[in-house]
């Protein structure tokens, strides 16, 4: 995955729904002051920070720190893993998760400070290094 050098507010002018767009706003502003970064785009991702991951495997590659998507159907969260939060995703509001993905229809209807947590709990595992699954450097 790699940084592109498209415009953020320009991306989420055009995000659709409505509230798709809105709620892309108050993520950006969230992860901004969470991560202390400034947003970026990797493709239709909007990441914060970039680092280096290495699986025992041996595949690699760069990554945002904190990232989510704004999709037409749901905004799409990257986090750590979905079982690293069961207790927060629980108090969390409506969503549905994948292995690694939190979507949230509207933001709005959760609970900001769960999230909050859930995403600086994210960006801790990321800034300390990773865990068995994986080894993260943070570049930036």
């Amino acid at each position: 995955m790699k940084r592109t050098d498209g415009s953020v507010a320009s991306f989420i002018a055009e995000v659709i729904p409505a509230k798709r767009q809105r709620d892309a706003h108050a993520l950006v502003d969230m992860m901004r002051e969470i991560s202390g970064r400034e947003p970026a785009l990797w493709g239709t991702i909007v990441g914060f920070g970039r680092c280096h991951y290495r699986y025992p495997t041996g595949n690699e590659g760069d990554m945002p720190v904190l990232a989510f998507a704004p999709r037409k159907t749901a905004s799409t969260i990257y986090l750590d893993s979905i079982e690293a939060h069961g207790q927060a995703l629980a108090e969390l509001g409506p969503h549905s998760s994948g292995v690694g993905c939190l979507y949230i229809k509207d933001l709005e209807q959760v609970d900001e400070a769960v999230l909050r947590g859930i995403l600086e709990r994210t960006l801790a595992y990321v800034e300390g290094g990773g865990g068995e699954y994986a080894r993260i450097t943070v570049i930036d």
